[in-house]
C-alpha cells in the first residue's frame, strides 16, 4: 500500500474515532452537569455549578460588555448567558472527550479527560464558595460530586470505545493507536463492521445512551426536587395589609388614549426586569428577617410580619433601569405597597455623619444611595406591587423604591438588610464597576407611536408616547418634524411628579420620507438635552428620535 493511501485510509479511521471522542466527552459532561443539580437539591443553601459560574461571570464583566448584551438581548441577557456557558461548556467537554479517546495515529489520554473533566468541579466549587453571599464549604458538593460522576463516565466511555474501535488498552487505560484487526485475509482494509467491531460499538453506543439518559434523569430529578424550596407557595399565602390612606384608582386622565401607547401602568408581568440574579433568589417569608444597622442608635430585626404591621402606604412610582437606551423600555411604572423608609430609619435613630443608605440582597448584591434622598418622597420598603405580593422575580418578599434615582443604586430586591454607612466607607456593587455613586434620574422622553419605519397614510397622525423626570415632573413635550420649529405636544393629567407622562401630537403628515424628534422639558423648566450619551456612567441621555414613511 502506497505511503499516500495509507495517510488518507487512517485520516479515514480517524473521523469516526474523533466522532466518538467528542461524544464521549458531551456525555461525560452530561452526567457531571445532571449529578450536580441533584446534589444543588439536596439543600436550598446548594446551587448548580452553572448558575454559581454564571453569577461570578456576571461579577467580572466589564461594564461595556454588560451594556451590550442588555442591547442585544434586552431582558432576556441571563439566558443568552447561560446559552453561552453551555456551548463553551459543550466545546470543551467535545475536546476533552477527543484528547482522551485518540486517534488512529495519536494515542489518547485518558488522564488529560479525567483531569479536563475534574476542572470542571474545580471551577464550579470556586465559584460557590467566591459567592457575594455567604456559602457553607459544603457548598462545593454539587460541583466536587458532579465531576468525579462525570469522569468516571469518560473512563467507561473511553474503555468501551476502544473496544468498539478494536483498539488494544495501554496499561495506563488509554488506547494505544493501533488496531487489533486491520485487513482482511486478502491483505484489503477489514469492511466496516465486520468482526468483533460492529457488537462492541453497539455496546459503545448502547452504554453512552444509558449515560446520558442517565444524566438527563439526574438533572430532571433535581429541579423537581429544588422545586420544594420555591418561594411561590409562601408568596401565595400572603394577604396584603391595607394602606393607611388608600389612593383612588389611577384616573382615564393620565392616558392620551392613543393605540400604541405604552399603558400608564405597567402589568407585572410585563414589568421589565434587570438584575445581576441568574437564578431568582427563593425567600419564604418565615425564614425571612430585615436587619437595619450600620451608623443606626437601635438597630431593628423585623420579621415579615413585623414590617406589614407597621403603618402602611401605596405610592404610584414609575422605575427606570440605568441601562435604559434612548428610546429604549427599560422601566415601568407601577402601584407599590410598603412602609416608608425614612419612618423606619427614624425609629433605628440615624447617627450623625451617615450619609449613605446600603440595601443588601440575600444574594449579596448592594445597591446604595445618599440619605439625603430621604427628603420626603415616598421612598418605601415595598411587598407590594399592583394589588398583589411582590412577584418572586421582582424582589418577594421585599424591595427598596426610591422614586427619581436609578435602580442599580436604590432598587435592592430580595432586601435582607439596610445598612447607614457613608460613601468613603463603603463602594455598592456597581461603583467599583465604573458607575457614578449617585444616579439621579434624567429628563427623557421616548416616541411609542408610529415605530420606527413605519409606512403610514398622508392626513393626521397620532404621534405620542411617554416622558419621565421623577421629583421633577413633566410640565411640556415637544414635537420637530425633519428640521421643523419644535411644536408643544398635548399632555395627559400628571398623576404626581415621580411618574411619567403620557404626551400625543397631531400630526399633518406629507407623503415622503421624514423625521420625528420628541423632547420633554421638566417641572423646573429646565429643556431635555440633545447631547448624547451612553448609559454608563450615569445614564444615556439624547433626543428619540424617528423616521417613517408617508405614503
Amino acid at each position: 500500500m502506497s505511503d499516500r493511501r495509507r495517510t488518507r485510509d487512517e485520516r479515514t479511521r480517524s473521523w469516526p474515532q474523533v466522532v466518538r471522542g467528542a461524544v464521549t466527552g458531551l456525555v461525560a459532561a452530561v452526567v457531571a452537569l445532571g449529578v450536580a443539580e441533584l446534589v444543588a437539591a439536596v439543600s436550598s443553601s446548594f446551587r448548580s455549578p452553572v448558575i454559581d459560574v454564571g453569577d461570578r461571570v456576571v461579577d467580572a464583566v466589564p461594564p461595556s460588555v454588560k451594556d451590550l448584551a442588555i442591547d442585544w438581548f434586552g431582558t432576556n441577557d441571563k439566558v443568552a448567558l447561560l446559552a453561552g456557558i453551555a456551548v463553551v461548556l459543550a466545546v470543551i467537554a467535545a475536546l476533552v472527550g477527543a484528547i482522551a479517546t485518540g486517534t488512529p495515529r495519536h494515542r489518547g489520554h485518558l488522564w488529560v479527560g479525567v483531569v479536563g473533566i475534574s476542572a470542571f468541579g474545580v471551577v464550579g466549587a470556586a465559584s460557590a464558595l467566591t459567592a457575594r453571599d455567604e456559602r457553607s464549604p459544603l457548598a462545593v458538593l454539587p460541583s466536587l460530586v458532579g465531576a468525579a460522576a462525570g469522569a468516571a463516565a469518560l473512563v467507561v466511555l473511553v474503555r468501551a470505545g476502544a473496544r468498539a474501535g478494536g483498539h488494544e488498552l495501554r496499561q495506563d487505560g488509554s488506547p494505544d493507536g493501533t488496531t487489533a484487526q486491520e485487513t482482511g485475509d486478502d491483505g484489503s482494509p477489514d469492511p466496516v463492521g465486520a468482526g468483533e467491531g460492529a457488537p462492541s460499538r453497539r455496546a459503545f453506543l448502547v452504554i453512552g445512551a444509558s449515560l446520558a439518559a442517565a444524566g438527563v434523569a439526574a438533572a430532571a430529578t433535581g429541579r423537581w426536587l429544588g422545586a420544594r424550596f420555591s418561594a411561590a407557595a409562601s408568596r401565595a399565602a400572603v394577604v396584603l395589609p391595607d394602606a393607611l390612606r388608600p389612593l383612588a384608582p389611577v384616573p382615564a386622565a393620565v392616558s392620551v388614549d392613543v393605540e400604541g401607547v405604552t399603558p400608564f401602568v405597567t402589568p407585572n408581568a410585563d414589568f421589565y426586569r434587570i438584575d445581576t440574579a441568574l437564578q431568582v433568589p427563593q425567600v419564604p417569608i418565615e425564614d425571612w428577617r430585615l436587619r437595619v444597622g450600620g451608623m443606626v442608635r437601635r438597630p431593628l430585626e423585623l420579621s415579615f410580619r413585623e414590617l406589614t404591621e407597621r403603618d402602611v402606604v401605596e405610592a404610584d412610582i414609575t422605575l427606570t433601569c440605568v441601562s435604559n437606551e434612548v428610546g429604549g423600555g427599560l422601566l415601568g411604572s407601577a402601584r407599590w405597597l410598603g412602609v416608608r423608609l425614612d419612618d423606619l430609619l427614624e425609629d433605628a435613630g440615624v447617627r450623625r455623619g451617615a450619609d449613605q443608605v446600603v440595601g443588601r440582597s440575600v444574594d449579596g448584591y448592594t445597591c446604595g444611595f445618599p440619605v439625603s434622598a430621604l427628603d420626603g418622597r415616598d421612598a418605601l420598603v415595598a411587598f407590594g406591587m399592583n394589588g398583589e405580593p411582590l412577584p418572586l422575580e421582582h424582589g418577594f418578599p421585599a424591595r427598596l423604591i426610591v422614586p427619581g434615582l436609578y435602580g442599580y443604586v436604590s432598587a435592592t430586591k430580595w432586601l435582607t438588610e439596610i445598612e447607614l454607612t457613608t460613601f468613603d466607607r463603603f463602594d455598592q456593587y456597581w461603583v467599583p464597576r465604573g458607575w457614578d455613586a449617585e444616579a439621579p434620574i434624567k429628563t427623557s422622553s421616548r416616541i411609542d407611536t408610529p415605530r420606527g419605519l413605519a409606512r403610514i397614510p398622508a392626513g393626521t397622525t397620532a404621534v405620542a408616547g411617554v416622558a419621565w423626570a421623577q421629583t421633577r415632573g413633566i410640565s411640556a413635550v415637544e414635537v420637530r418634524v425633519d428640521d421643523g420649529p419644535w411644536q408643544r405636544a398635548e399632555l395627559a393629567a400628571e398623576l404626581n411628579d415621580v411618574t411619567w407622562r403620557q404626551w400625543v401630537h397631531r400630526w399633518e403628515a406629507t407623503p415622503g420620507q421624514h423625521s420625528l424628534t420628541v423632547r420633554a422639558i421638566d417641572g423646573t423648566g429646565a429643556i431635555q438635552t440633545a447631547e448624547r450619551s451612553e448609559p454608563m456612567p450615569n445614564g444615556s441621555s439624547g433626543l428619540h428620535q424617528i423616521v417613517v414613511l408617508v405614503d
